[in-house]
């Protein structure tokens, strides 16, 4: 049994998880090198060091998700001591969190500090996904089957909104979406939904506007006007994405190479985190950018391909829910350090650095994994069982004809 189930793991998406974690690691080391010597007075491998040890955290949490059967996840204790869990951390951040960056998203736990709006992406996949494979039967009823799982998805959004983190809260939501979306739900209440996200959005914009000074604030009007005429602003809120810009550019084809980058050395503000990606098509080239690109890639439509394959409804929604989430930042990532969308603080999955991002990551593709081995394993066994069945079947038959 055991033996079966390793052979139905699939080698090559866990490869490349792998894979890009520890490509990540080095870059990670090559990019924040310098900026731990001379902005905060660290060892130069300060971040590799710490890093690796969220590596080792990350894979410990990705092989207890890969092995640990998916579909424990719908029984009703664990589902909900999950989401209790989740919503009490979202809530304890507005009493002891730490500010960083304006936003008060972090809980300091000593050993090191977790951003609970992190595992509250994954837990609201798991949450729908459970919900809605429980409610297929009446799918399309708006009182029991629509509206209660969208008013808690509202509930975890606004939470994260009032960190204020307005950028989380539209991933979760947008994850949430494409959840509901591939849930089984018909076109035409995906519609109904929709008209009625629309009419809350007019109900609320009085609100808005009343709050627009808390929503609208200088600094991110200005990452606005930064986005629309780098350039311009090139001193002031373009200047991550100017340098970013001349990273880009200066690496070219092959790249200057590795540990080679100059917009590291203080213009790039954040090289190991949001704009790493800049470090690595300066050092690298368009190759070291298309090797993460495609890696990314595989592992988005590889779980799509695996949802879309996957029999029971729970194991889709995973499978689906973890694609978009990791295709959601990546595109976020990527956009806003070419200056496709405006500038977010959203890692590059699986290559930027960060403990709880990564944990997150890794939990989710343990999951992604897990699905896939259940899908494969089905597949496969199931249809040698039926083989077998239909052998001794045919041979029955004959010795019924030769008697």
């Amino acid at each position: 049994m055991i033996k079966k189930i390793i052979k139905s793991y699939d080698y090559s998406l866990i490869a490349v998880y792998v894979f890009l974690c520890l490509f990540g690691l080095v870059m990670i080391y090559s990019g924040s090198m310098v900026m731990a010597v001379e902005r905060f007075g660290y060892e130069s491998d300060h971040f590799y060091k710490k890093q690796l040890v969220n590596i080792i955290i990350g894979f410990g949490a990705f092989t207890f998700a890969a092995w640990f059967p998916y579909k424990a996840f719908q029984v009703g204790k664990i589902l909900k001591t999950l989401m209790v869990t989740i919503v009490g951390l979202l809530l304890a951040v507005h009493v002891i969190g730490v500010e960083i960056n304006n936003a008060k998203s972090w809980i300091n736990i000593g050993v090191m500090q977790v951003q609970p709006s992190e595992f509250a992406k994954l837990a609201i996949i798991i949450y729908l996904g459970a919900v809605y494979a429980k409610k297929q039967s009446y799918i399309d009823s708006f009182n029991k089957g629509v509206i209660p799982p969208l008013a808690f998805l509202g509930f975890i959004c606004f939470l994260v909104f009032l960190e204020p983190d307005f950028g989380t809260a539209a991933i979760i939501f947008t994850i949430g979406f494409l959840v509901i979306f591939c849930s089984g739900i018909s076109f035409k209440t995906f519609s109904k939904l929709a008209g009625l996200g629309i009419a809350f959005l007019v109900v609320c914009s009085p609100f808005i506007y009343l709050a627009r000074d808390y929503i609208f604030t200088k600094e991110r009007m200005s990452r606005i006007e930064a986005y629309l005429s780098p350039f311009k602003y090139a001193q002031g809120e373009g200047y991550q994405l100017v340098n970013s810009y001349l990273a880009i550019g200066s690496g070219g084809v092959q790249g200057l190479g590795l540990g080679q980058s100059v917009q590291k050395l203080g213009y790039l503000p954040e090289p190991h985190t949001d704009f790493i990606m800049s470090v690595i098509a300066e050092e690298l080239g368009v190759f070291g950018v298309t090797f993460v690109i495609v890696g990314l890639s595989y592992i988005v439509l590889r779980g799509i391909y695996i949802g879309v394959k996957c029999k029971d409804p729970f194991g889709t929604m995973l499978a689906i829910g973890i694609s978009s989430m990791i295709g959601l930042q990546a595109f976020i990532n990527l956009g806003g350090v070419s200056g496709l969308i405006p500038i977010t603080g959203v890692p590059l999955p699986f290559i930027s650095y960060g403990g709880s991002s990564l944990l997150v990551l890794s939990l989710s593709m343990g999951l992604l994994v897990n699905v896939s081995m259940f899908v494969k394993y089905e597949k496969k066994y199931k249809i040698k069982k039926e083989n077998s069945q239909s052998s001794s079947n045919n041979i029955n038959n004959n010795k019924i004809y030769n008697f």
